[in-house]
């Protein structure tokens, strides 16, 4: 696929991502992406050789943006405590939004058939927003702020405790939308939990 730069490639993802989410995978056809794109079948094809090749450049241009998106609290500063804070809000709103929890659905329903997809939210998503955390943290180490053996599984138990179960209730459609209030109370529990088992005494 041409770059994210590319205009005609952000137009193409634009009209994937409409029909994906009113469609489903298995219901979306490129016939139908290459209208709401406002472009050719044929220059559809050009870009994407097939449905689950655009569905996967798709979630990989939506989670890398969204990561990037989360990761804006390295360049606003604060303490240990103010970036966690905002690094757990920023997931946790993230993943509350409507269109991650239906692409979220979606790449799970078809990454048995299509693995490289379910690799792609992965990798594009999770792994990048692990690393800049953990990096993070590596720094607050070196600083002498933390105590951490393991900065990457530390980040990832960050993540897992701020997550609660609010993200399953959403995805199971046992609640239509994430309650603010939760989430503030979820994040600051898992900040409290965090800085007591890895801040320095």
């Amino acid at each position: 696929m041409p770059g994210h730069n590319d205009e005609k490639a952000r137009q193409i993802l634009d009209g994937a991502r409409a029909v994906f989410l009113r469609d489903g995978f298995d219901g979306a056809s490129m016939n139908d992406i290459a209208k709401v794109a406002g472009v050719s079948k044929g220059t559809l094809y050009v870009y994407f050789q097939s449905k689950d090749a655009l569905f996967e450049a798709l979630v990989r241009h939506d989670k890398r943006q969204q990561a990037e998106q989360m990761c804006r609290w390295q360049s606003e500063g604060g303490d240990i405590r103010t970036v966690l804070t905002r690094v757990g809000r920023s997931l946790l709103t993230m993943m509350a939004q409507p269109d991650h929890i239906a692409q979220v659905r979606t790449v799970m329903a078809v990454a048995p058939k299509f693995p490289q997809i379910g690799r792609a939210f992965y990798e594009a998503g999770p792994v990048f927003g692990l690393r800049r955390l953990s990096a993070y943290l590596d720094r607050q180490v070196a600083e002498g702020r933390l105590e951490i053996a393991d900065s990457r599984k530390a980040a990832l138990v960050f993540i897992q405790i701020c997550q609660s179960d609010i993200h399953k209730r959403l995805m199971f459609c046992v609640e239509e939308a994430a309650d603010p209030a939760e989430i503030d109370e979820a994040v600051a529990d898992a900040v409290d939990i965090f800085l007591k088992v890895y801040g320095k005494p």
